[in-house]
């Protein structure tokens, strides 16, 4: 079988918070915008039966204090998913006075100690917010590289989830070719890089809510069914489902996430839903490759995308 892991970026929006909004605006626009937020996505995966893992990002917590994080985090956990590491060094020196960036926007940008040691600290915030000890992560950005995962790995992290050739070689670092979507050992660490279609000969787009139409995941995970591939990885995020203004659901990410949620649940049986804390065999090594271009999905998903952009972006 092919496990999916159908992840879902958590984070406060760093938009929201230069925007100089009350904290109380930034949390409900950032975790639950529009009616289409956290709590909305952990009840459509409850009624089609899926796991999910939530990768939280704690570092906002030196700014807003714990307490957003222990409802983000309770949420999840009394819903039966898991919550795993995310993390954004931006929020480093951050504050409610000036609304600034004074940390490296991209992890990467750190030095090989300076990860590991706001690897942990952010693994202790996320720990102190309710949530087990992490055992996987995924970088802010997908901005990682093969430091990072050396990282992880001292401090007792087994899966990164950060390798996303649509965004390699920067800020997505690691020393991986882009095409490469199996599950690897690297590091003393599992990578288990995000899911990546070839959009057009050598380009690639992952696997995303907001960047793929049904029609392109529905062929996407059909082609690492029937090729056996040894896992598929796929994004989303807290507030990706309303419009940017985080005000109201962006009716075309909706109902990709529905018929997401379909596909997953009728497919079961062939590549079910994993969580990185129930360690399921990973094969590893493997020559898994993405699915080919096709100019026709391709052209279908930019018209979807113009409405999109054009519509459901600017819908009240």
């Amino acid at each position: 079988m092919t496990p999916v892991f159908l992840t879902i970026d958590t984070e406060i929006a760093w938009r929201h918070h230069a925007a100089g909004l009350a904290p109380d605006v930034v949390e409900a626009l950032s975790i639950e915008p529009g009616g289409v937020g956290l709590g909305w996505q952990l009840a459509i995966l409850k009624r089609h039966g899926l796991k999910a893992t939530f990768f939280v990002d704690p570092m906002p917590a030196l700014v807003y204090g714990i307490e957003p994080f222990r409802r983000i985090v309770g949420a999840v956990r009394d819903a039966g998913q898991e919550v795993q590491l995310h993390l954004h060094p931006n929020w480093i020196g951050a504050s409610l006075a000036d609304r600034g960036a004074h940390g490296p926007f991209e992890l990467i940008d750190c030095t090989a100690a300076d990860q590991q040691r706001l690897l942990a600290d952010a693994a202790a915030l996320l720990v102190e917010a309710g949530a087990p000890p992490p055992v996987a992560f995924r970088s802010g950005s997908y901005s990682a590289n093969d430091d990072t995962l050396a990282a992880l790995a001292a401090i007792g992290i087994l899966y990164d989830s950060s390798h996303n050739g649509a965004h390699h070689p920067w800020p997505s670092a690691i020393g991986l070719p882009r095409a490469h979507i199996a599950p690897v050992s690297r590091q003393g660490v599992v990578e288990v890089p995000v899911t990546v279609i070839e959009d057009r000969p050598g380009i690639f787009r992952n696997v995303q809510i907001c960047a793929l139409s049904a029609a392109e995941t529905r062929a996407a995970l059909d082609h690492a069914i029937a090729a056996d591939h040894a896992a598929m990885t796929i994004v989303g995020h807290s507030f990706e489902l309303a419009n940017r203004a985080g005000l109201s659901p962006n009716r075309v990410h909706v109902r990709r996430f529905e018929a997401l949620c379909r596909l997953l649940a009728a497919r079961r049986g062939k590549a079910p839903t994993a969580h990185f804390a129930d360690h399921p065999r990973l094969r590893l090594d493997r020559d898994d490759r993405p699915l080919p271009a096709n100019r026709w999905r391709r052209g279908r998903r930019q018209v979807e995308q113009l409405w999109s952009n054009m519509v459901a972006e600017r819908a009240a």
